[in-house]
């Protein structure tokens, strides 16, 4: 807004003179002077309100212009932060759909992930090798040759096992297979050379020396003698040799009641005969403990059962018998075939099936 000038100070005013008086000519001049200043004042006066009011109405104009675009302005203002407002909620609603969209996606990728492991593992064992087959039927009959080997306590059965799972690797031909076969070998030696009780035999020799107490005779039991017929005399007569006849006969009774032997168990000849039914059924029961201890894997126990039982039979039973004889040579085998050695495992085949198994 432009400043405008300030106005000229008023004109002084000459003093009024009576009236009547005669006006002089320089006072005329100089009131025409005066009017002539004072129209050109008012008049440079108008035209400083004029321009005053002009430049007062434009500035009005551009007030009213300014304040028009600024209620535009707040208006569109307001209309921008409704719409935003109106956007801010529906990208709320939008961001809670997608939080329950993706929480519902990754159930369904946890699902899809497990049965895609599922699926993995199925075609994995479906596309099993022929190789791994291999491997997985011979570990599982080396152990079940095992198991037997530890149940019967005879190497036969893991022996038996080897040997076949040896021929299967032969006929794969497999390079990768080489080294279990290796192990299979070194095992298959350590068996054959380890000393192990052969206890399916033991046991049979026991039930062979069980049937045989039976007929054992006592030391004390008394020898079967056969009855000879005395000779005849060609040319004598019978009634001429009666007395011959009972001579004989009496001579064959008395040597019937005297018996001379030799015992060196003074137990033995002491065993009435009512007792040798219980003789005999001890000597059993001790080798059946024999047998159980076998059985059991307790070879300490059943060699003194053994020792026992042979104590026995040469106490009781006749020395000089050959079933006695029989017997003892049949126990003192045992004996010597009963043995403390542990049971031969197959730790490196094993170990060697575990890295075929795996791949490498």
């Amino acid at each position: 807004m432009s400043s405008l000038p300030p106005p000229p100070p008023p004109a002084e005013i000459p003093p009024a003179l009576p009236a009547g008086t005669p006006v002089p000519a320089t006072v005329e001049a100089r009131d025409i002077r005066s009017a002539t200043v004072s129209r050109g004042t008012l008049f440079a006066l108008a035209l400083i309100a004029g321009a005053a009011l002009l430049s007062s109405v434009m500035l009005w104009q551009r007030l009213s212009a300014i304040q028009e675009q600024l209620a535009r302005q707040s208006a569109d203002t307001g209309a921008n932060a409704i719409e935003a407002r109106a956007l801010a909620r529906q990208a709320q609603d939008i961001a809670r759909d997608a939080a329950s969209r993706q929480v519902v996606l990754e159930s369904r990728l946890s699902e899809v992930a497990l049965q895609r492991t599922q699926l993995e593992d199925l075609i994995q064992s479906l596309s099993r090798s022929r190789d791994e087959n291999l491997v997985v039927d011979i570990e599982s009959a080396l152990r079940l040759a095992q198991q037997q080997t530890q149940l019967t306590g005879s190497a036969e059965p893991l022996l038996a096992a080897l040997r076949s799972a040896d021929q299967r690797l032969a006929r794969a031909a497999q390079p990768r297979l080489a080294r279990l076969r290796a192990a299979i070998a070194r095992d298959t030696e350590r068996i054959r050379s380890a000393t192990v009780t052969d206890v399916p035999a033991l046991l049979a020799r026991l039930d062979d020396i069980v049937r045989q107490v039976d007929e054992l005779p006592l030391a004390n039991a008394v020898p079967a003698r056969a009855l000879a017929e005395p000779p005849r005399k060609a040319a004598a007569t019978g009634a001429a040799l009666w007395w011959e006849r009972w001579r004989d006969a009496v001579v064959e009774d008395a040597r019937g009641l005297v018996r001379v032997s030799r015992i060196d168990q003074p137990e033995a000849m002491l065993v009435a005969p009512e007792q040798a039914f219980f003789l005999r059924e001890n000597m059993k029961l001790k080798l059946l403990n024999v047998r159980l201890s076998l059985l059991a894997r307790h070879n300490e126990a059943a060699r003194a059962d053994v020792a026992q039982a042979s104590a026995a039979l040469n106490k009781y039973f006749d020395p000089a018998a050959r079933r006695t004889q029989a017997v003892a040579t049949q126990l003192q085998q045992v004996q010597a075939q009963v043995r403390t050695a542990e049971l031969p495992r197959i730790d490196e085949t094993l170990a060697a099936l575990v890295t075929a198994g795996a791949g490498k």
